[in-house]
């Protein structure tokens, strides 16, 4: 048997990886990528956040009015008297010829209850589909912010749904004033962008009209974000809304002042060129969240479906917004319903404790190891001491967040890596007492022993799989830990043992001492 064999050169390699890169991690460095303290142990932000999910009814009423409005005028239908009431879009149809066709539309849409009175239609929703809707709201009011979360870069902050209308949003290592402000307006805010068309005619009347004579024209009465003393009146059925951008980055404009650039989907690039060669000379405004921030003269025909937002941000400010309409709006506004700061110490504490558990086990285990198995033992804790190195370093690799459950899982994983040692070496002992020489006795304790571990390991493996799918917050933490363990063990106690006994194969056999290396007569 040569020394250097290819298992120990691999086991070798691994155990430079693992120290490498755990040293960050372990030593809290400047530089390189470390581990990530969940809430539990460095502490955080914790709110509960409630979901208006009527608003969602009445978004959905918008778009489909939006939907009416783009099909009547693609297919040159003559509507009169389009306007939202009570979450019901009324219009009519000004040419009975133009029925079938405007039903064929209609019926495509699900969840839509249609009454016509001669060619008067009304849609609502039906109470299936309104359930639904509030329901989907919940659902990806929790994906938006989480979306809105990961590219803030926030470390693995955690969404969760509670009830029907609440979701739980736990941020880790939110400490400073400026911080919470920061996170708490990127969660919250709506981020509702909508073209709009700015009613020419009437417009000059805005400051006089209230909003009652505003929807008997079909208009609503917005605010400038800059000056609130302006004020625009546009149609209440937008041109365009949020849910066709597909981009949206911060740019400077020629004063350097910071500006959002969007860019749309091809439906929605579709339909602004036909609307801003259609209306040529008119204002359409850029509205974001209720306020209007911008109302260009439409000078040309605008192709290519991009777009731009200026309403005097700061840098930060645009950055956010940005992320809010990359990640996409969300369906109802959230409303922060309990708020409370989670202090250090409690992650101190926990992490003492955890570290106590985890130091007196590996303690107790490396010390029995050695008792036992003599010699074979600390072969088992060379394994065992690379285990956790590379399971830190592959953690702070993938960026992982540790969290306490987190924790358990290394203290599970030293006991589990230790057990497929303690099978290898009473299989090799078994062997031993058959009388076959020690080069025989390894090749059939680890072949032996090999069946018994894979099993164990995979079914563990699909286990902590289920967890990961299946669970959240902590228990994904938990899992994950499980997982990268059990992978680690196999290499460790497989191949890393496996090529340390290969290297002192000539050793052992000179010795002639079993009991000095296996603990057995």
């Amino acid at each position: 048997m040569k020394i250097f064999n290819y298992r120990l050169i691999i086991f070798a390699l691994s155990i430079i990886f693992g120290i490498v890169f755990s040293i960050p991690s372990l030593l809290q460095t400047d530089t390189g990528k470390k581990i990530a303290l969940g809430l539990d142990l460095q502490g955080g932000l914790h709110m509960l956040l409630g979901v208006n999910t009527q608003e969602a009814v009445t978004s959905k009423i918008k778009t489909i009015a939006t939907s009416v409005k783009y099909f009547s005028d693609d297919e040159e239908l003559l509507i009169d008297g389009l306007s939202i009431d009570n979450d019901s879009v009324i219009f009519t149809l000004l040419d009975k010829d133009e029925v079938s066709k405007m039903d064929e539309m209609l019926n495509k849409i699900k969840g839509l209850a249609i009454s016509r009175d001669e060619l008067k239609y009304t849609l609502k929703l039906t109470a299936e589909d309104i359930a639904k809707t509030k329901d989907l709201a919940v659902v990806q009011a929790v994906e938006t912010i989480r979306n809105r979360l990961d590219q803030f870069g926030l470390s693995e902050p955690s969404v969760l749904r509670q009830g029907d209308t609440d979701i739980v949003v736990e941020l880790p290592g939110i400490k400073t004033a400026e911080d919470e402000k920061a996170a708490r307006e990127l969660i919250s805010k709506p981020a509702n962008l909508e073209l709009m068309a700015v009613n020419e005619d009437k417009n000059d009347q805005v400051y006089t009209m209230t909003s009652s004579q505003a929807a008997a024209y079909g208009d609503i009465i917005l605010e400038d974000t800059k000056n609130s003393k302006i004020k625009y009146l546009v149609k209440e059925i937008p041109i365009l809304n949020g849910s066709q951008v597909i981009d949206a980055q911060v740019a400077f404009d020629q004063s350097n002042q910071a500006i959002i650039n969007f860019t749309l989907n091809s439906t929605g690039a579709r339909i602004f060129g036909e609307f801003t060669s259609k209306n040529v000379g008119k204002r359409l405004a850029v509205v974001l969240d209720g306020k209007v921030y911008s109302a260009p003269n439409i000078r040309e025909r605008i192709g290519g479906g991009s777009g731009q937002i200026s309403g005097g941000f700061t840098v930060q400010e645009a950055g956010n917004v940005a992320i809010a309409l990359r990640s996409g709006a969300l369906p109802a506004t959230v409303t922060l319903l309990e708020k409370r700061s989670v202090g250090p110490s409690l992650g101190a504490d926990s992490i003492k404790a955890s570290s106590i558990a985890l130091v007196s086990g590996f303690a107790l285990v490396f010390v029995f190891m050695i008792i036992y198995y003599r010699r074979a033992g600390i072969v088992a804790n060379i394994a065992l001491v690379a285990n956790i190195f590379i399971i830190i370093a592959v953690m702070a690799m993938f960026g992982a967040t540790l969290t306490l459950p987190g924790m358990a899982g290394i203290v599970l994983t030293i006991g589990m890596a230790v057990d497929s040692n303690v099978i290898i070496t009473e299989r090799i002992r078994e062997v031993l007492h058959e009388g076959a020489s020690v080069a025989k006795a390894l090749e059939d304790g680890y072949s032996n022993a090999m069946r018994a571990i894979i099993d164990s390991n995979i079914t563990t493996l699909l286990a902590a799989m289920i967890l990961y799918a299946y669970g959240t917050g902590p228990i994904k933490g938990f899992a994950i830990t499980i997982s990268i363990g059990i992978l680690t063990s196999m290499l460790t106690a497989i191949l890393g043992t496996h090529g340390m006994y290969e290297a002192l194969l000539p050793k052992i056999t000179r010795d002639k001492n079993l009991k000095k290396w296996f603990g057995v007569n």
